[in-house]
């Protein structure tokens, strides 16, 4: 990065949310819902009631409007919260209170109405406040800070939070400034703060210990690829733990390989490291929480990158897990890389093993940009999960497993294809290519995501999404507490 682009200051959820014994005056926020109307709420005084009348705001969600007091300075702020249900993209209502972070003038507010939904509502503000600012030579206006309500966790809120923006920086870093070793420089420093060990695989030695098919999909670049392999437990955790891996795939870049994208689709690749930024987020909120977990966190990472050197259409690459796979196509090098981190995970049966990846397009076709796609062997895990996504507004849709389809990674000349060569449930081969490579953990889910939010909404900017860290955490705190 040259010294142009270093960032103007920056800022912590800290300077966003604000200790609920915080000194100084507070301007209120009222949340408007269709069953308490700006006319049912005794607490709001008669001229802010017929203030807001006369601009005829309604409980409409999203609808917000800012009302004067009697001397015309700030009073108050209305927000409309509709049903109940209308949290953008999915859950309660008091998720769009992200939108005010994004758009009040500076200063400090408060909620002025008790909700069943407080700790959401503080949390939403964090993510809707969240500014990628790292390029701009001016820091931009005072963001404003919110008061949290009496009796939540404040440093859990803000753990959170500051999990979700790291999340972001990375996948919203060009490639030029975040390759492997970037990557890599990332999890150290993760590591460090929480007292983990990390080890790390880079280039030629990535064949030494049978992690070859990572090596061929980074071997074109001359940013070496590597594993990334970092192991965390809280101090004092019990022996017999249940033992959480999570895998990330770390493509800083994909060019598609040999068979290169077009010019395009290579504008957002820069992304395709999505799913070891959630992995790193959901990694960053168990730690910080002291989750007492056996953590496991492995990232292949590479640039999918054309050179004398780019494995080929037609090759067959031997992975760790003692399998051959013929390469059908270089544009789907993620699964491969993946594969063989996989293959290392499942060697010592975690208790729960989660992947994430941004690995198809067939799932955006299928559900879009705001809804991963994730695949699960445990019906009970599954469940619960699309539930605490729903109730969180990371949302999460599960697809299957299908037996049926299996016959398609089928090759003539190698134990498996890494493609099938028709346009048909590419999501879904995908994914069970990569349940070949797991046998031994009690339980898999593999999640693809977009990692993106295409347009601005309440609970973030366009930008880099770790989608799915919010979710998983949520429950696995739920689990380890029941």
């Amino acid at each position: 990065m040259t010294e142009k682009n270093t960032a103007a200051s920056t800022i912590s959820p800290s300077d966003v949310l604000a200790p609920h014994d915080t000194a100084g005056p507070s301007t209120p926020i009222w949340l408007v819902s269709d069953t308490e109307p700006v006319s049912r709420i005794g607490a709001l005084d008669e001229t802010a009631k017929r203030w807001l009348e006369g601009a005829r705001f309604t409980s409409a969600p999203k609808k917000q409007a800012i009302f004067p007091g009697p001397q015309g300075a700030l009073a108050g702020v209305a927000l409309g919260q509709g049903n109940g249900r209308a949290g953008d993209p999915s859950g309660p209502s008091e998720l769009l209170v992200g939108q005010l972070a994004a758009s009040l003038p500076a200063g400090l507010y408060h909620l002025a109405q008790e909700t069943g939904h407080a700790t959401l509502s503080a949390v939403a503000w964090g993510l809707g406040a969240y500014r990628f600012r790292r390029y701009k030579s001016n820091a931009g206006e005072t963001p404003p800070r919110l008061k949290i309500p009496a009796g939540l966790d404040y440093e859990s809120i803000c753990n959170q939070v500051a999990a979700v923006w790291s999340g972001r920086d990375l996948i919203n870093m060009p490639a030029s400034d975040l390759g492997p070793e970037e990557l890599e420089a990332t999890a150290t420093d993760l590591a460090n703060r929480f007292g983990a060990t990390i080890e790390t695989t880079v280039g030629e030695n990535l064949l030494t210990k049978g992690f070859r098919m990572i090596h061929a999909v980074g071997r074109a670049s001359p940013r070496a690829p590597r594993l990334i392999d970092v192991k965390w437990q809280k101090s004092g955790g019990r022996s017999d733990a249940p033992r959480v891996t999570l895998v990330g795939k770390g493509i800083t870049f994909d060019t598609g390989g040999l068979d290169i994208k077009p010019a395009s689709a290579m504008l957002l690749m820069k992304k395709d490291m999505g799913g070891a930024a959630a992995a790193l987020t959901l990694a960053e909120m168990i730690m910080a929480s002291g989750l007492d977990v056996r953590l496991r966190l492995l990232i292949a990472a590479a640039e999918n990158s054309i050179s004398g050197d780019a494995f080929r259409p037609g090759d067959i690459l031997l992975s760790r897990a003692g399998k051959t796979v013929e390469i059908g196509n270089t544009d789907a090098e993620g699964r491969l890389v993946l594969a063989d981190a996989l293959s290392l995970a499942d060697e010592e049966a975690p208790d729960t093993m989660l992947v994430f990846a941004t690995l198809t397009g067939a799932a955006r076709v299928a559900l879009g940009p705001d809804l991963p796609a994730f695949f699960c062997d445990d019906n009970a895990f599954a469940a619960a999960l699309s539930a605490e996504a729903e109730a969180v507004g990371d949302p999460v849709w599960r697809l299957p497993f299908w037996p049926g389809y299996d016959r398609h990674l089928d090759s003539d000349v190698a134990d498996m294809n890494n493609v099938y060569d028709a346009p048909f449930a590419g999501a879904i081969t995908a994914a069970l290519f990569l349940k070949r490579f797991v046998r031994n953990a009690r339980r898999f889910a593999h999640f693809d995501l977009y990692g993106w939010r295409p347009a601005a909404r309440p609970l973030g900017p366009k930008g880099g999404e770790p989608q799915t860290a919010r979710a998983l955490f949520s429950l696995l705190t739920k689990e380890l507490s029941a």
